[in-house]
């Protein structure tokens, strides 16, 4: 008994003196059996790998009244409660988000380490900690609201898991449309978004207050380009969402950006709308588009051409087409508007010819707008705006112009298989012709 009692005051220099004062008192204790650990417990089992981090810091708390009372106190609680270097378990719900871990000792920070759960932190035994030393734990995951929680060191606790809560909003999706030198990209969300929009001598970034993003959305950030675009791309900064738009040369000094939010009731999304557009209000742009679209001709919109269509049609999702073509008040609305009514004009009869076997005449007023409210049912709409677009756009953006038009929510490797199967029945016509 009085060897173990020697062994513990020598673990630490300061407290030997005052131990060996205490120890006719000790002697006229009882004596108090420890249980040994058996090496063999446990032998077999297979622990999952979690990471280990050292927190203790350098330095060792001031001596004090606890280096005192430890040998006695250690008697009844075990030598291991006070002369142990303490573990504890960290964890979050769900696993695998990233903590960091402070050690703090009066309000001063010794030690900080990061990690990713689950973590064992090793910190010092109690009888080498003071009363104010703790460790402060901040997790935080993507898409999840930070949590912090605070254990003092000399404290009994051995584990801890901290419920991460998701995040109030999610960026579901982006449409992306350029379109005649202008590009509007829209961010969908459940709720409103509270945002704020940073200017930056290549382009702009803009911050998403508690907000995460949706797989789907990533996607298309990956795949957002245009002659105004040069990259795009998302980063969860702890509960914020950053997307950072870099524009290209020639966009940067000659581009205007601005924004604005508003409601989808028949799709129950909010959307918050960035539009690029030319400082010089783009009228070459303008005609370049009418130009191009004046050389749509007949042969574009019949025989063959209709092979693409209905392979494209058949391919997108009905409503998706259908909103993608509809008037919603995007600057591309009257370049749409000006397409179904050139299609009336080089479709022989004057009359447009719909899926549901309806036939308008675009050249009509009320017959026009009947013509743009169902503008995905109409043959030969889909194969007149890829003319339009592949006459007015350089090689490098043609597809993804028409993407931007036709289907501004899909991604661009979906969107690619879409047009391979279209072109492929086109020349499968061809063919056969």
């Amino acid at each position: 008994m009085i060897r173990l009692l020697i062994h513990s005051a020598t673990h630490s220099s300061r407290t030997l003196g005052p131990v060996l004062a205490v120890l006719p008192v000790i002697a006229l204790l009882a004596p108090v059996a420890l249980a040994d650990e058996d090496p063999q417990e446990g032998a077999g089992e297979e622990e999952p790998f979690v990471e280990v981090i050292d927190l203790r810091p350098d330095d060792l708390a001031s001596f004090g009244l606890k280096n005192v009372s430890a040998p006695v106190a250690s008697l009844f609680r075990g030598f291991g409660h006070y002369y142990k270097d303490r573990e504890i378990h960290v964890d979050t719900t769900p696993s695998g988000g990233m903590v960091d871990l402070f050690y703090v000792r009066s309000n001063f920070q010794k030690r900080f380490e990061q990690a990713e759960t689950p973590v064992r932190v090793i910190v010092p035994a109690r009888v080498d900690a003071g009363p104010r030393d703790s460790v402060t734990i901040r997790a935080f995951a993507e898409g999840f609201r930070q949590k912090t929680e605070t254990v003092k060191v000399r404290s009994s606790v051995e584990e801890v898991v901290l419920t991460l809560e998701p995040l109030p909003n999610t960026l579901d999706g982006l449409s992306h449309r350029y379109f005649a030198g202008r590009s509007r990209v829209g961010f969908l969300t459940e709720e409103s978004l509270s945002f704020r929009v940073q200017e930056a001598s290549d382009g702009f970034s803009v911050v998403l207050t508690e907000t995460a993003m949706a797989p789907e959305a990533r996607a298309a950030l990956d795949d957002m380009r245009s002659p105004l675009i040069a990259e795009v791309f998302g980063q969860q900064l702890g509960e914020d969402l950053l997307v950072k738009v870099s524009l290209t040369d020639a966009a940067t000094d000659a581009t205007e950006v601005r924004s604005r939010q508003q409601y989808n009731a028949a799709r129950d999304l909010h959307e918050f709308v960035l539009e690029l557009l030319p400082s010089d209000g783009g009228r070459a742009s303008v005609e370049r588009a009418l130009a191009a679209l004046a050389s749509v001709g007949t042969a574009d919109v019949t025989g063959c051409a209709l092979a693409f269509d209905s392979s494209v049609r058949e391919q997108l999702d009905p409503g998706d087409l259908n909103r993608a073509l509809s008037p919603q008040g995007d600057f591309t609305d009257r370049y749409v508007r000006a397409a179904m009514r050139r299609l009336g004009e080089v479709t022989p009869g004057g009359a447009v010819s719909f899926t549901d076997g309806s036939r308008f005449s675009p050249a009509v007023p009320i017959e026009l707008e009947v013509s743009l409210n169902q503008a995905a049912g109409a043959k030969g709409f889909l194969s007149l705006l890829r003319r339009f677009v592949f006459d007015l756009e350089s090689e490098e953006y043609r597809v993804e112009t028409y993407r931007s038009l036709v289907a501004p929510e899909l991604d661009r490797a979906s969107f690619d298989v879409v047009m391979g199967k279209a072109q492929s029945a086109e020349k499968s016509c061809l063919a056969s012709s």
